[in-house]
């Protein structure tokens, strides 16, 4: 509501009791027993409005300062006019939740702000004064670690999502989730120091949702399931996170989640005594037609045991790098990319033999090996899988290039 600041000088806040202001994730004002939320009304300008005040509420806020952020590209023949308006338009809403009292906007002689004699309480300023106490390690870890979990319970989405198209809201919004990843990863270290890995997974699969593509969270996730024996879960959320990162951004993992996979293969055993179950799997996986196709991590040890056969019998090795690239050899964009490196994948599946190994090695590129195969041979092979894809996609404008290299076996000796 708008009044005169001496009218309001008088109000003393605790007569209405604490004002609850959320801005990480739904934008909501708690007033007493009612709730001011997007339900109430759908004016997105209303919601602008109150949030630039309650930012900014250390502060009278110039008309000029309000039109320039509700109005900033827009035409206006009488902008004073819309601001008064979306002010009236304002105040009705708010009395037709909580009435007229206490009163939340305040006006001076041209300027607006938000009633500070309001005791407030603003989840992203309280989350702020969280993570930077927690911050302090002359702190005991105990009194760290509740600061963090009270932070991050805080924390249910980012800064004001539905306004997120505002310019002057995106360094708040940035400022905010750096904190959230922050503080995940300090409580994080405290729960496995305390090998509190039942409560890692839960903070890091909360997280995961709202920030899905930081490896980082995959990986204090994965290192938590192993810590509890859960391997077939850790595993999961590493073919979840390559394949996330793969389609979402373009980019392979990193080498400390790659080791991470081969700790999962360590642990992915269980004692089985009957040899004929052992059997009846390995046959199982050796009945599937078409090339070996594996995740990369598994690709580099398939490498070094075949590489350890040729070397022991002399014979030849070849490695090859398919590359799908724009015809000027740029990178294409990532939903292109999705679509096409699947049809890939189809045409490797069909033109590679059953002794043939394939891993997605970044994005844009698929590495193969082929085991006894002479370079002119893998070269015959390359050549087919180019026009087999040229063949199955006459529209499309990418271009599928690959490079050869033959395992050096003399190298590959001095190794051992």
């Amino acid at each position: 509501m708008v009044m005169d600041i001496d009218k309001a000088a008088d109000h003393k806040s605790g007569e209405s009791g604490r004002i609850r202001i959320n801005m990480l994730g739904d934008f909501k004002i708690y007033v007493g027993e009612h709730v001011l939320d997007d339900r109430i009304s759908r004016s997105y300008k209303m919601w602008v409005l109150l949030a630039y005040l309650i930012i900014h509420r250390q502060r009278h806020i110039s008309q000029e300062e309000l039109i320039e952020t509700l109005w900033p590209e827009e035409d206006n023949d009488n902008p004073a006019n819309a601001l008064k308006t979306l002010l009236y338009r304002t105040r009705a809403t708010i009395a037709s939740v909580i009435g007229d009292d206490p009163q939340l906007i305040l006006s001076q002689r041209g300027s607006y702000s938000w009633n500070l004699r309001l005791d407030c309480f603003v989840d992203a300023e309280e989350f702020d004064q969280l993570v930077t106490k927690a911050a302090d390690k002359a702190l005991p870890p105990d009194t760290r670690q509740e600061a963090l979990e009270v932070a991050i319970n805080l924390y249910q989405h980012d800064f004001l999502p539905k306004l997120s198209n505002q310019m002057w809201i995106v360094p708040f919004t940035t400022y905010y989730h750096y904190l959230y990843l922050e503080s995940v990863y300090s409580y994080g270290e405290l729960l496995l120091d305390k090998e509190e890995h039942a409560k890692l997974v839960d903070i890091c699969n909360m997280a995961i949702r709202i920030e899905p593509f930081e490896e980082k969270l995959y990986m204090m996730l994965i290192q938590a399931y192993l810590a509890l024996g859960n391997t077939a879960a850790a595993l999961s959320t590493y073919e979840k996170a390559t394949e996330l990162l793969y389609k979402n951004l373009g980019v392979r993992p990193s080498e400390s989640l790659r080791e991470l996979y081969q700790d999962i293969m360590k642990e992915n055993k269980v004692l089985e005594m009957d040899l004929t179950i052992i059997q009846q799997d390995l046959r199982e996986a050796v009945a599937r037609p078409g090339p070996f196709c594996c995740e990369y991590g598994f690709f580099r040890e398939a490498y070094r045991l075949e590489a350890r056969r040729a070397v022991r019998h002399g014979t030849s090795v070849q490695i090859a790098l398919i590359t799908l690239t724009l015809p000027d050899g740029k990178t294409p964009t990532l939903n292109l990319l999705n679509k096409t490196m699947e049809q890939v994948l189809g045409v490797l599946e069909f033109s590679l033999r059953r002794g043939d190994v394939v891993a997605r090695y970044s994005g844009a590129q698929y590495v193969l090996m082929l085991p006894t195969a002479t370079y002119e041979d893998a070269t015959m092979i390359l050549e087919r899988i180019v026009a087999t894809f040229n063949k199955r996609n006459r529209k499309s404008f990418l271009i599928l290039n690959f490079r050869i290299q033959q395992l050096d076996l003399e190298k590959m000796k001095s190794y051992d």
